[in-house]
């Protein structure tokens, strides 16, 4: 969290209660990260006193968490991200369900985007999606971005001279191996280039696209997000490792 401007940290406790119970309001799924796992989880109530959670699908993940000396939450609203640390959770009761409960944390990061965050995809594995065009030729690209709102790709190939900003497809085939395949509606937006300088000090361009979703149902929202919050862990444990 360090790596945040300190413009995006709240420390004024009516802030920080605020920020919470706009994710409660809006039933913003949160995730519950610590050391050994996560999952995914939601806010059921938060008062001056305590911030309460609901458990998480998975007996033992409700056990492991609570064992943890540290978690954090993080959540994806529309243009914003939120993030803070827990101490340990103590397991209770709300309204008759098991729920964690924790005092409330003293500072919180609402990292304020223009868009949705983006998780840049990784390389290895690469995820690939193949779209139709209006003339029922197919075009394939790279994922090189996603968010809940969109995602940026890279073409293979030179770009179709059909193809043009917002423009609409209908069923776009993401596969993202072992996550499974998705379909969505989106509307291209922009194309542009990505320009990188290779071994050789040789500027290399490549055609990017970038779309904005439609109409995502929840149930596939919920599952991206699952996946941003997956992806981003991994990213930060690669840049751990490097240091």
């Amino acid at each position: 969290m360090s790596n945040y401007s300190e413009q995006f940290l709240k420390q004024n406790p009516l802030a920080v209660l605020g920020v919470l119970r706009d994710l409660q309001k809006n039933q913003v799924p949160v995730c519950i990260t610590w050391g050994g796992g996560q999952f995914i989880s939601k806010i059921l109530d938060a008062n001056p006193e305590e911030l309460i959670m609901d458990f998480g699908s998975q007996d033992y993940e409700n056990n492991a968490v609570q064992r943890a000396g540290k978690v954090t939450v993080t959540a994806e609203t529309q243009g914003a991200k939120v993030e803070f640390t827990l101490g340990s959770l103590s397991a209770g009761d709300y309204q008759a369900l098991p729920a964690f409960l924790t005092p409330l944390p003293e500072t919180l990061w609402f990292i304020q985007r223009r868009e949705y965050f983006r998780i840049i995809a990784p390389l290895h594995p690469a995820y690939f999606c193949k779209a139709q065009l209006p003339d029922k030729s197919e075009i394939r690209f790279r994922l090189y971005d996603l968010s809940l709102g969109g995602m940026g790709a890279l073409l293979e190939g030179p770009v179709p001279e059909i193809l043009a900003p917002g423009m609409r497809f209908t069923k776009i085939e993401l596969d993202m191996a072992s996550w499974g395949q998705f379909y969505f509606d989106a509307q291209l937006i922009a194309i542009g280039e990505r320009k990188v300088v290779d071994g050789k000090n040789e500027t290399i361009s490549t055609p990017r696209l970038s779309f904005r979703f439609l109409n995502v149902s929840p149930g596939v929202e919920r599952e991206l997000q699952r996946i941003i919050f997956a992806l981003e862990r991994e990213a930060r444990e690669r840049a751990s490792r490097v240091r």
